[in-house]
């Protein structure tokens, strides 16, 4: 499985990003997903995850109400739209696949990563 995520940029303060991974060589069905950051300085964290057996969720505590995780079958693609965002919402965003089918933040579950899109919040 391949992962190629997209998206990132800067944008001000409350402000709007979408952040898509391209997902390559097995479907979105057969796996749980997340988005995970990684500040400078600071520990990667799920910031969303959605279970690939019963579709239940996750998300940080800093934003929920804010940010929506989605997959489009079709396309083979996982979304993460990204609203209202602040600038402690700035850092490294990475996908991740997760042959786990239950709800989990662990990164050690998670066999296949993207690379990093940056996500920078400034005024």
């Amino acid at each position: 499985v391949q992962l190629q995520a997209s998206g990132g940029g800067k944008v001000q303060p409350g402000g709007s990003l979408r952040l898509s991974c391209v997902v390559s060589g097995n479907t979105v069905n057969d796996y749980t997903w997340g988005w995970f950051r990684q500040a400078p300085g600071k520990e990667r964290e799920a910031v969303s995850v959605v279970s690939g057996s019963d579709g239940r969720t996750y998300f940080h505590a800093s934003v929920k109400g804010r940010f929506t995780m989605s997959r489009d079958n079709a396309k083979n693609t996982i979304y993460l739209q990204m609203n209202d965002l602040k600038p402690q919402d700035t850092a490294t965003y990475y996908c991740a696949a997760s042959i786990n089918l239950v709800t989990t933040i662990q990164l050690n579950e998670y066999e296949y990563w993207g690379q990093g899109t940056q996500v920078t919040v400034s005024s």
